[in-house]
């Protein structure tokens, strides 16, 4: 057979490379996949807060699917230990892979020691929403505050596949799936809580959406012993 004896077989599945796969997907596939699982959620909760949690938690399982891949991939199956370094590394690796740019701005809240503000300018999440009078503050960008829980990042691609694989195989079992996946942000070392909020910008139309990061204590007082 022709090129027989160049192509390496393997065992395992797990020795085979892992491919990088495609950089980009179909925006409008992305945006209209995003819109049903925004109404599926919207159709089981009774506030704008439920609503908000529940995004947050499919971001957080798709955050969590790819944790160790990218330490694999991205740093050498070696992990960030210090503050900075795993902001640094959402606000540029990350962002830049799933959304194609470094992320507008990363900053240091000026009222408490523990907050850590990434913000940008228009997150795809909330490009394409128009949001009802009556849903008042909603914020799609929960479900991005749900992937940096787990600080991943991924070629755009795989993150459109696994966002699909989550929502659509089966979406009963969805929130089964979720609990499942709790405790990889403990796992990663910097427990914190993530919101997202919409900041107003004066000579804009639309507000900015700010991730903001409060980290939990025991983060803070490693900080201080790594000195």
């Amino acid at each position: 057979m022709i090129g027989a004896g160049k192509i390496k077989q393997y065992a395992n599945v797990l020795d085979k490379p892992l491919s990088r796969g495609r950089q980009e997907v179909s925006l409008s596939a992305f945006a209209f996949l995003f819109s049903e699982l925004v109404q599926y959620n919207q159709t089981r909760v009774d506030n704008i807060a439920e609503l908000e949690r529940r995004l947050e938690d499919a971001g957080y399982a798709v955050g969590a699917r790819v944790l160790e891949l990218l330490c694999h991939r991205e740093k050498g199956n070696r992990r960030e230990t210090r503050l900075l370094g795993i902001l640094s590394f959402v606000h540029s690796t990350v962002w830049k892979v799933l959304f194609g740019k470094v992320a507008d701005s990363l900053e240091k809240g000026t009222e408490h020691e523990d907050e850590y503000m990434i913000s940008e300018k228009e997150l795809l999440v909330n490009r394409f929403i128009s949001i009802p009078k009556d849903m008042g503050t909603f914020n799609c960008g929960a479900f991005v505050a749900g992937i940096v829980k787990v600080r991943m990042g991924y070629d755009l691609a795989v993150f459109h596949w696994l966002f699909v694989t989550s929502i659509s195989s089966n979406w009963p079992k969805l929130n089964k799936l979720l609990f499942l996946e709790k405790g990889v942000l403990d796992g990663a070392g910097f427990p914190a809580v993530v919101t997202a909020h919409f900041v107003p910008v004066e000579g804009q139309h639309r507000p900015r959406t700010t991730i903001l990061i409060k980290f939990a204590e025991e983060v803070l007082q490693r900080e201080a012993r790594l000195g």
